[in-house]
């Protein structure tokens, strides 16, 4: 017999049986009952579960499954049986039909006095699926099993019209003993416990009670670059994968010093307006603006600049001046005191730098830039306009 269960053999249990089925994985899932699942491992350690691993015949409708351990858990008072599949497995799949259909291949554990199915074994089966039209669903599960593959049959497949093209859907979990470290194998479940522990082939997870949260390497450390994608705790520190160094602020990922933030256009353009306006004609519609996080100082540094110059005045002025809104509210508005200015029919290049403060560190604030002539008969044109704003500690 291929699969040995401990404990389950009506003929007697033999020391072979009760060898090679000490598994002492008991991965939790409530306070009595563990989960099912395939003891993880491979041959070079290169993978995380080769337990139970399904070969199929080329052109044939016949599949090898692998050896391999596992734990079936059945209701609380039955318990779990270990399985050790000690010899490889041939199952051979029905032939396709008019559709196509889904087949379930399980570890399924008969056990006569539970289930008066007549049969005291452990067995890897197929169940096989309901043919239809469109969108085939494997079966249920049945009861005291553990699913393993979802095989697709296509309509009328037959050892003689080419067999199965091998679709499979792996449905393998896997399992460890209590307090160990769960290799996770495709399920996303939640925990058994606030302190256990996962790994997602990527990251290194623990569960709080309600969600798993990334385990940092060292507590108040910063994580290296990939090895977390959502923050432990706000103030923790990562390397992101381009290389920036980031500080969780409890909902994202944000630059640990944000900023200097630079934004420039090299298009020309012009205003008649004396009124600020922040569009130009002869230029793009679009303003300049900029955006930037406030830092935990709330204090920036703001500069601006343009090239300048009035035409065929050389008594009218050009203005450019930068305001602030956060949102829809105006934090910093438009002046003639904080604009650089000048006049004449040679271009000039000017520039200024302003401090704000009293910003909320965090939040997020737009810049943009601001134009006017001091004369509505007289076009002044600008051009290489940027905006900067440096954090302050």
């Amino acid at each position: 017999m291929n699969a040995r269960s401990a404990w389950l053999s009506p003929t007697g249990q033999t020391r072979e049986d009760t060898r090679v089925t000490q598994l002492g994985a008991v991965t939790p899932a409530d306070n009595i009952e563990g989960r099912s699942g395939i003891l993880p491992g491979s041959p070079t350690g290169a993978a995380r579960i080769t337990g139970f691993a399904l070969t199929g015949a080329t052109g044939g409708m016949t599949a090898t499954i692998g050896t391999g351990r596992a734990i079936v858990q059945a209701a609380s008072a039955r318990g779990a049986y270990p399985v050790a599949v000690t010899e490889p497995i041939t199952l051979t799949f029905d032939n396709g039909q008019e559709y196509a259909r889904k087949d379930l291949v399980v570890l399924r554990i008969y056990d006569d006095q539970y289930d008066a199915s007549g049969r005291t074994e452990a067995v890897v089966e197929v169940v096989k699926g309901t043919p239809a039209a469109t969108s085939p669903v494997p079966p249920a599960t049945p009861a005291t099993a553990l699913p393993l593959y979802a095989v697709n049959v296509p309509a009328n497949a037959g050892a003689g019209s080419g067999g199965l093209t091998w679709l499979v859907d792996d449905l393998r979990t896997s399992i460890v003993a209590v307090g160990g470290i769960l290799p996770t194998y495709g399920e996303t479940g939640n925990g058994a416990y606030p302190g256990q522990y996962r790994d997602t082939a990527t990251a290194l997870q623990r569960w709080n009670g309600t969600v798993w949260i990334p385990y940092p390497r060292e507590p108040g450390g910063i994580a290296p670059g990939g090895a977390l994608t959502n923050g432990s705790y706000a103030g923790q520190y990562r390397d992101s994968p381009n290389g920036q160094l980031q500080r969780w602020n409890g909902t994202a990922w944000a630059p640990a010093v944000p900023g200097p933030v630079f934004v420039d256009t090299l298009t020309t353009g012009s205003t008649t307006s004396t009124a600020y306006t922040a569009t130009l004609v002869q230029t793009p519609a679009t303003p300049l603006t900029l955006s930037f996080t406030a830092p935990a100082s709330g204090g920036v540094l703001l500069s601006h600049g343009t090239r300048m110059l009035t035409v065929g005045s050389t008594t009218t002025n050009a203005f450019m001046a930068p305001q602030v809104t956060q949102g829809s509210t105006v934090v910093l508005p438009v002046q003639d005191d904080r604009a650089v200015m000048g006049g004449g029919t040679l271009a000039m290049s000017l520039t200024a730098t302003m401090r704000l403060g009293s910003l909320t560190a965090g939040a997020t604030y737009t810049v943009t830039a601001m134009y006017r002539s001091s004369n509505a008969s007289v076009a002044c044109t600008f051009d290489n306009m940027w905006l900067r704003v440096d954090p302050m500690a």
